[in-house]
């Protein structure tokens, strides 16, 4: 009687989580899945585990069939949780410093925003879009089947200043010699004819789908319907200065009586041997947060501490939207419009540039410009309706980041998560066990 009540105890616990399952996923299909977790518990007809032996002798498995059991079960665990709750990422730029450190480990957390359902659902484990030491040239991952974008209900929405993970919204194409460079800026640089014939010089170009874009962590600094403006490095919201951050970093010029910096003292004062540049002997371009400039200011050998600042009207034909019609730079931007889904916007010749990746590509359109005319759809179009929320992303180190200022929106259906704890954090400018930094180990992201 004991052992009745376990198993069907033991069926009503993971029968009761596997219907909840269900009705978070919105796909009631995945009910016909209920009657294998009864045969598993209850009436025991199917062999599931068919790779482990039914009643070996003696009750007890192979060393190998046990090891075995326990890998399938850690690769389905793991791949579970990491689709549906949390995903480890690590910080491989200095975008976001000091707010987050390169080397930085971290949990993402996939059900803050909810967790997004794969487009390539056929891929390898724990991979995200090579094989290991292929040099990127072999996916990890097929498009046999390609599902639409779809996410699961989550605790909340993403707010104004949330740390962001997400998928790189122009990593949609790649030159494969340049895995790590934006392929719509290397076509700016070199021309596009150029870039896709010279296999030699720039490797194969490749496409990729949403969900195998490389990973991009910034802080979102405009949600859907918000109005962005750069004032000399300063970010206004809605005609309102962004919230402070005291890891907000911007480039100095640091001028010296002649002398050079100690080592030790630049690493007290927390510069990293990446940012130790200097123009001539007594002058220097560090990026600091206001605390550290303050701290150079206090040393005697330092005569003046400059911030960096792009002035207004230099066109940087690298910034976002790429068009003379909007003479933007890194310092001096916008205003800029954050589309919301729903909204109309009209559509000339002139605003032209900051939309056409989102009707183009995001949003799947066919868009094409005859004698001073926009066609959408083989239509003649003056206005558009977005059909998904956009965001924009920045970094905190803000001159030595490249986001949403050179390429623009995010779409929804690129975030992948909220960027929560700091697990693990190890300095490479330093070695064992300096090298750990014990004051970050589990310290909340915000």
């Amino acid at each position: 009687m004991k052992i009745k009540i376990n198993k069907w105890v033991k069926f009503s616990f993971w029968g009761l989580l596997y219907v909840l399952w269900v009705i978070w996923l919105n796909n009631y299909w995945f009910l016909f899945g209920l009657p294998v977790i009864f045969d598993i518990y209850i009436t025991k007809k199917v062999h599931w585990a068919f790779w482990k032996k039914k009643n070996p002798p003696g009750g007890k498995q192979t060393k190998v069939v046990e090891w075995v059991d326990a890998i399938i079960f850690a690769v389905i665990a793991a791949s579970f949780i990491r689709l549906f709750f949390f995903e480890a990422y690590v910080i491989p730029t200095s975008s976001m410093e000091k707010s987050m450190l390169v080397g930085d480990y971290l949990f993402v957390s996939k059900v803050a925003y909810g967790p997004k359902m794969p487009n390539t659902p056929l891929s390898f484990p724990f991979v995200h879009q090579s094989m290991p030491l292929t040099n990127y040239k072999v996916n990890s991952y097929v498009e046999w089947i390609k599902k639409p974008y779809k996410r699961l209900k989550g605790f909340s929405e993403i707010e104004n200043n949330d740390v962001v993970v997400f998928n790189f919204p122009e990593g949609d194409t790649v030159a494969l010699n340049f895995p790590s460079q934006n392929y719509y800026e290397l076509c700016r640089m070199y021309g596009r004819e150029r870039v896709n014939a010279d296999e030699r010089s720039f490797g194969r170009i490749v496409s990729r789908p949403v969900d195998k874009k490389e990973n991009y962590i910034k802080r979102c600094i405009g949600i859907p319907g918000d109005t962005i403006k750069i004032i000399d490095g300063e970010v206004f919201v809605n005609g309102k200065p962004q919230v402070f951050h005291k890891g907000r970093q911007y480039n100095y010029i640091i001028t010296t009586d002649g002398s050079l910096f100690n080592s030790r003292v630049l690493d007290r004062l927390g510069i990293s041997n990446d940012d130790r540049e200097m123009f001539s002997g007594g002058r220097f371009l560090f990026p600091l947060t206001l605390e550290q400039k303050e701290k150079f200011e206090g040393l005697k050998n330092v005569t003046s501490v400059t911030r960096f600042i792009m002035p207004e009207g230099n066109y940087d034909p690298a910034i976002f939207p790429h068009s003379s019609n909007y003479p933007w730079n890194v310092d001096n931007f916008g205003p800029l419009y954050v589309p919301k889904e729903g909204d109309t916007v009209e559509l000339t010749v002139e605003n032209l540039p900051l939309y056409e990746r989102i009707i183009d590509v995001y949003e799947n359109n066919e868009l094409v410009v005859k004698d001073s005319t926009i066609f959408i759809n083989g239509e003649a179009a003056t206005s558009y309706t977005f059909n998904l929320d956009y965001y924009w992303m920045m970094g905190d180190n803000r001159h030595k980041s490249a986001d949403s200022r050179y390429w623009g929106f995010v779409p929804i259906d690129h975030v992948v998560g909220k960027a929560s704890i700091i697990w693990m954090s190890l300095d490479k400018d330093k070695k064992f066990p300096k090298k750990i930094r014990f004051k970050r180990l589990l310290k909340t992201i915000h």
